[in-house]
């Protein structure tokens, strides 16, 4: 027997829990199911020996729709904002030095040659064009302001954020602000310098924030609002159009098979199991959604006595550049940024591992990994002693990759979705990967569908 639901909404990572939230909070009876046994996706807290530990995102920043939400589920008191001034190091020839966060403190930092300086007011004073074919991030710096740019500052953070490799992910996609900087003003720096003037109301330079019992906070949140409206452990097997304006999606899970039907069906699915969804409508959605590339990363958290740690941890962490020579991408310094994460007299340390750029990484087992991330930071952080605790978590898809044709790629879906009026996608592979960035666009998207449903 075939039931009937005005929305369903398939994947319950972030970007699925909001879009069910915002639809049925608009008055929609939208259902969400989830092919794992929980939700939340790579945002996940555990709590082990007095460690609080993120096995996914570390924080996220502060955004107005955050705020909002977290004020509507009731966990606005939860709310923790790291120090604000916290400074950012990256290892160069050994040393941890500080990032400069401001302009004149780029100015005045000797991380960055005056070459480099003399790129940044010639851009602001100039003029240039983007190339009309995709640029990588790697060829934009170079072509902009300089290789030393890119070793020393750009590459670090690009695998911070994506952990990918600058040469082969897109300025246009991953960072589209600075492309159309570009291309609107023929500065970067005129051109970000207009587009923050255009924002309306007071802006907020955001924060970087948690919740008192870690991240998935925000996951169970959700989860205790959506209640019998969120299945987990229902994967869909089959996605048809029928001969009206409705869909049919077929399920299994728990050793049962399910027939659902729905007047709109939002996947916020993985490309490649949107791609699989898809196909049985037309194999054109594979062509161009199975191309996106994940990254596997390994996080690696290890727990010290303050004691056996020579440096003072007064910061966020540190990010290193691949000409460093080591394995490690970043170590965030958890307990110094938030309250509650490691025991008194202890200090937790998360690292991550892996990424494009070294994908063998994330096949070692976690004993060599904790044991390599040991090694590395114990050099850098002048640790002596083995740590108190250790934990590793891998994931073989941890972030999607903006690689060059990206743009291409997803505008050639958009169009493939127009002759499927009922379908929409949200995700992190859409717009960013950043939490704040997928629940803006799960809000956008839930307010589509809901138009679309109540016209």
């Amino acid at each position: 027997m075939t039931r009937h639901v005005p929305a369903l909404v398939i994947g319950g990572g972030i970007s699925g829990l909001v879009c069910a939230y915002a639809l049925r909070k608009s008055g929609i009876d939208a259902q969400l199911v989830e092919a794992s046994p929980r939700p939340g996706g790579v945002i996940q807290s555990i709590t082990h020996d007095g460690f609080l530990l993120e096995l996914g995102p570390q924080s996220f920043s502060s955004t107005p729709a955050l705020h909002q939400l977290c004020a509507e589920l009731g966990i606005s008191t939860e709310i923790l904002e790291a120090p604000p001034h916290a400074p950012r190091y990256v290892l160069i020839d050994g040393n941890l030095r500080p990032v400069p966060l401001s302009p004149p403190a780029f100015f005045m930092s000797s991380l960055i040659d005056g070459s480099t300086k003399w790129a940044f007011l010639r851009d602001l004073f100039g003029h240039s064009s983007p190339p009309d074919a995709d640029e990588s991030i790697a060829a934009f710096t170079r072509r902009k302001f300089s290789a030393q740019l890119l070793e020393r500052l750009v590459g670090p953070f690009v695998s911070g954020v994506y952990a990918g490799d600058p040469e082969r992910l897109s300025v246009r996609s991953a960072f589209p602000q600075l492309y159309e900087a570009e291309k609107s003003a023929g500065s970067i720096i005129r051109g970000m310098l207009r587009l923050a003037k255009s924002k309306k109301g007071r802006q907020e330079r955001p924060t970087l924030q948690t919740l008192h019992k870690g991240n998935e906070s925000l996951v169970r949140a959700f989860s205790e609002n959506l209640g019998q409206s969120m299945r987990t452990n229902a994967r869909v097997t089959k996605l048809e159009k029928n001969s009206d304006t409705s869909f049919t999606v077929q399920l299994e899970g728990d050793g049962n098979k399910d027939t659902l039907s729905a007047n709109a069906v939002i996947l916020s699915t993985p490309p490649d199991a949107t791609a699989k969804l898809l196909g049985n409508l037309n194999s054109s959605f594979e062509t161009h959604l199975s191309p996106v590339e994940f990254a596997a990363v390994a996080v690696v958290s290890l727990g010290y006595a303050k004691s056996a740690i020579g440096h003072s941890l007064d910061g966020f962490g540190f990010l290193v550049p691949r000409s460093a020579g080591l394995r490690v991408l970043g170590t965030v310094w958890n307990s110094s940024l938030f309250p509650g994460r490691a025991p008194d007299g202890q200090a937790l340390l998360t690292s991550f591992v892996g990424g494009t750029t070294d994908p063998d990484a994330a096949k070692l087992d976690p004993e060599n990994l904790a044991t390599l991330i040991h090694r590395e930071i114990s050099s850098v952080l002048s640790i002596k002693g083995e740590p108190v605790f250790s934990n590793v978590t891998i994931w073989p898809h941890a972030l999607p990759q903006y690689s060059l044709g990206h743009a291409g790629r997803l505008s050639a879906v958009t169009t493939l979705l127009k002759n499927y009026p009922g379908i929409w996608l949200t995700g992190n592979y859409l717009r960013g990967p950043a939490i704040g960035t997928c629940v803006e666009h799960a809000l956008a998207t839930a307010e589509e569908v809901a138009k679309r449903l109540t016209r």
